[in-house]
């Protein structure tokens, strides 16, 4: 039987793509070219991104399609070849070219005010005149657009460079991007740690974070699949650890240290930040009341003989305007402001002594 496209073509509109239901002619996902010699057949197949789900199935089910609707003597299986329509994502190593700068903000525990110091740092790095970048990497309880207040927004993508890239929200100078936008906030979030991770992964590689002079990271609570990505997605500058002065979150402050000196993991520890520090109220600003203990994290950090960069105390302002979508670092003129201004300076001053006294971060599994 001799052999002609249109044959070819007609098997192929048998099989549907499950992506939208269309047969692979109608979606147009059949290269023009089809080549035939002899009995041979080669084609390609066109989907919209190179890590499309569904490649494998539907390559199998359009050579099972040829060979029973045009024959089974046709040499098709192999020779249907796959391009994409976008670029692929970078490989590993190749995130963030334009960051020079990438910290990952920790804590042991939750409730220590981890977000609240990402949020207001970010800030006021940006009021320092730097580029900023914050990406809300606790996938399962997202709640930097809260503190931004742009719960509602909707990133959109745009093509650049043959990408569909997120274009992340901005506001007070921050690029932003968390989970909490694609996600209903009211609903649990159910993945298994594997989902969580591709879901991180798309959060860093593939939106147009730009030219960053810090992309700060606003860890999960603990040591968990989300760290683990990170640390084998991203070659960090280092990493603060927030912490509380009471004993039980030193405790599990101590263990985000060491996993982040582990010697598989070699991040530098940029400082603890001791975070409820004192209570201070606002009718007696002089006044300190050391609730939770008194320089517990100035204790751990002597203890790993790591910095203490900042101390920011328990003022009810500080809660009020996070819950307001209006950190407190934006009223530069008030104490706490002057706080995480103070934080944002120290921070810069370790990130440039680590650049000039230590080699770059290896990423966790890549070859050293």
């Amino acid at each position: 039987m001799a052999l002609y496209p249109k044959l070819i073509l007609d098997a192929l509109e048998k099989v549907r793509y499950p992506g939208n239901g269309k047969n692979l002619v109608e979606a147009d996902m059949v290269d023009d070219n089809i080549r035939i010699d002899g009995n041979k057949v080669t084609f390609s197949l066109i989907f919209e991104k190179p890590t499309d789900p569904f490649i494998r199935s539907v390559v199998k089910s359009a050579e099972t399609a040829i060979l029973t609707y045009v024959g089974k003597d046709v040499d098709i299986v192999g020779n249907i070849s796959v391009v994409s329509r976008q670029q692929a994502r970078p490989e590993v190593g190749k995130f963030l070219p334009q960051v020079k700068n990438v910290i990952a903000i920790s804590s042991g525990k939750g409730g220590v005010g981890k977000s609240t110091v990402s949020a207001n740092l970010a800030i006021a790095l940006a009021r320092l005149g730097y580029k900023v970048g914050l990406l809300d990497a606790d996938i399962f309880g997202p709640s930097i657009p809260k503190m931004f207040s742009v719960e509602d927004e909707r990133p959109y993508s745009e093509r650049i460079d043959g990408r569909d890239l997120i274009i992340p929200v901005e506001k007070f100078g921050v690029k932003i991007l968390s989970i909490g936008f694609f996600v209903d906030p009211e609903q649990a979030i159910l993945w298994r740690g594997s989902m969580a991770s591709n879901a991180l992964k798309q959060l860093i590689a593939d939106a147009n974070w730009g030219d960053l002079d810090y992309f700060l990271i606003d860890l999960p609570p603990g040591t968990s699949d989300i760290h683990l990505t990170i640390v084998q997605s991203l070659a960090l500058t280092g990493a603060l650890v927030v912490t509380t002065p009471q004993e039980v979150a030193l405790a599990a402050a101590i263990k985000g240290v060491n996993m982040f000196t582990n010697e598989k993991v070699a991040v530098p520890i940029l400082g603890v930040v001791e975070n409820m520090a004192w209570f201070t109220p606002a009718e007696l600003p002089q006044n300190k009341y050391y609730i939770f203990g008194k320089e517990g994290g100035k204790r751990m950090a002597e203890a790993f003989n790591i910095s203490l960069i900042g101390q920011i105390p328990l003022v009810q302002s500080i809660c009020e305007s996070g819950d307001a979508g209006l950190p407190i670092a934006m009223k530069a003129d008030s104490p706490d402001g002057q706080a995480f201004l103070a934080l944002a300076a120290s921070l810069v001053e370790r990130t440039e002594q680590r650049n000039k006294e230590l080699p770059p971060t290896n990423i966790v599994g890549m070859r050293r």
